[in-house]
Protein backbone atom coordinates (compact mmCIF):
# COMPACT_ATOMS: atom_id res chain seq x y z
CA UNK A 1 0.00 0.00 0.00
CA UNK A 2 1.26 3.33 -0.67
CA UNK A 3 1.96 6.14 1.40
CA UNK A 4 -1.26 8.98 1.44
CA UNK A 5 -0.10 11.56 3.55
CA UNK A 6 -3.85 13.26 3.43
CA UNK A 7 -4.26 9.92 5.34
CA UNK A 8 -2.66 11.24 8.35
CA UNK A 9 -4.75 13.58 10.91
CA UNK A 10 -3.14 17.32 10.82
CA UNK A 11 -4.59 19.36 13.86
CA UNK A 12 -6.87 22.48 13.03
CA UNK A 13 -3.68 24.18 11.22
CA UNK A 14 -2.80 21.73 9.84
CA UNK A 15 0.60 20.10 11.65
CA UNK A 16 1.22 17.12 13.41
CA UNK A 17 3.76 16.57 15.74
CA UNK A 18 6.82 14.99 14.75
CA UNK A 19 8.96 13.04 16.76
CA UNK A 20 13.11 13.20 16.16
CA UNK A 21 14.54 10.08 17.15
CA UNK A 22 18.21 8.85 17.03
CA UNK A 23 17.89 5.84 14.40
CA UNK A 24 21.39 4.23 16.12
CA UNK A 25 21.29 4.74 19.86
CA UNK A 26 16.84 5.09 19.98
CA UNK A 27 17.51 8.36 22.47
CA UNK A 28 14.78 11.07 21.86
CA UNK A 29 16.77 13.85 20.40
CA UNK A 30 13.27 16.68 19.71
CA UNK A 31 9.59 16.84 18.75
CA UNK A 32 8.37 20.21 16.36
CA UNK A 33 5.86 20.05 13.51
CA UNK A 34 4.99 19.54 10.29
CA UNK A 35 2.49 19.95 7.62
CA UNK A 36 1.92 18.14 4.68
CA UNK A 37 4.58 20.16 2.51
CA UNK A 38 7.08 19.70 4.65
CA UNK A 39 6.53 16.14 5.21
CA UNK A 40 6.65 16.05 1.52
CA UNK A 41 9.84 18.03 1.01
CA UNK A 42 11.55 15.74 3.87
CA UNK A 43 10.37 12.72 1.83
CA UNK A 44 11.76 14.06 -1.34
CA UNK A 45 15.26 14.94 -0.13
CA UNK A 46 15.98 13.32 2.21
CA UNK A 47 17.19 16.26 4.67
CA UNK A 48 14.14 16.88 7.73
CA UNK A 49 12.06 19.72 6.98
CA UNK A 50 9.71 20.89 9.94
CA UNK A 51 7.20 23.69 10.15
CA UNK A 52 8.08 26.39 12.59
CA UNK A 53 4.91 27.87 13.77
CA UNK A 54 6.86 31.25 15.51
CA UNK A 55 7.91 32.26 11.52
CA UNK A 56 5.28 30.67 9.88
CA UNK A 57 7.36 28.82 7.23
CA UNK A 58 9.67 26.37 6.17
CA UNK A 59 12.29 24.83 8.65
CA UNK A 60 15.07 22.73 7.36
CA UNK A 61 16.66 21.32 10.38
CA UNK A 62 20.46 22.32 10.10
CA UNK A 63 19.99 25.32 7.62
CA UNK A 64 21.95 27.94 9.61
CA UNK A 65 23.56 25.82 11.99
CA UNK A 66 24.48 22.49 10.34
CA UNK A 67 23.24 20.49 12.45
CA UNK A 68 21.48 18.56 9.58
CA UNK A 69 18.76 15.65 10.56
CA UNK A 70 18.74 12.95 7.32
CA UNK A 71 15.81 10.92 7.44
CA UNK A 72 16.47 7.33 7.86
CA UNK A 73 12.64 5.86 8.30
CA UNK A 74 9.51 7.23 8.89
CA UNK A 75 6.86 5.50 11.12
CA UNK A 76 3.24 7.01 11.96
CA UNK A 77 1.50 5.94 14.69
CA UNK A 78 -1.84 3.86 15.29
CA UNK A 79 -3.93 6.76 15.37
CA UNK A 80 -2.10 8.44 12.13
CA UNK A 81 -1.66 11.79 14.36
CA UNK A 82 1.93 11.50 15.15
CA UNK A 83 4.95 10.95 13.34
CA UNK A 84 8.32 9.30 14.43
CA UNK A 85 10.93 10.34 12.04
CA UNK A 86 14.61 8.54 12.66
CA UNK A 87 17.07 10.12 12.11
CA UNK A 88 21.11 10.62 11.75
CA UNK A 89 22.26 13.94 13.31
CA UNK A 90 24.76 15.62 12.67
CA UNK A 91 25.87 17.62 15.88
CA UNK A 92 23.33 19.11 18.60
CA UNK A 93 19.64 18.68 17.50
CA UNK A 94 18.89 21.16 20.17
CA UNK A 95 19.01 24.93 19.48
CA UNK A 96 20.54 25.37 23.14
CA UNK A 97 23.64 23.44 21.47
CA UNK A 98 22.93 20.04 23.36
CA UNK A 99 21.88 16.86 21.80
CA UNK A 100 19.01 16.45 22.57
CA UNK A 101 16.17 19.05 23.86
CA UNK A 102 15.35 16.19 26.40
CA UNK A 103 17.79 18.24 29.20
CA UNK A 104 16.17 18.37 32.16
CA UNK A 105 14.93 15.51 34.24
CA UNK A 106 12.68 16.09 37.94
CA UNK A 107 13.77 14.09 40.13
CA UNK A 108 12.95 14.09 43.94
CA UNK A 109 10.94 16.81 42.87
CA UNK A 110 13.47 18.57 41.33
CA UNK A 111 14.70 19.83 37.70
CA UNK A 112 18.06 18.81 37.22
CA UNK A 113 20.14 19.67 34.10
CA UNK A 114 21.41 15.71 32.73
CA UNK A 115 22.89 17.30 29.65
CA UNK A 116 25.56 19.99 28.88
CA UNK A 117 25.78 21.68 25.76
CA UNK A 118 28.04 20.13 23.40
CA UNK A 119 29.95 23.12 21.73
Amino acid sequence: MAFDPTRLKYDAHGLIPAIAQDHASGEVLMMAWMNAESLAKTLDSGQVTYWSRSRQSFWAKGESSGHVQRLVELRVDCDRDCLLLLVTQEGPACHTNRRSCFYTAIRAGDEVVISDPMC
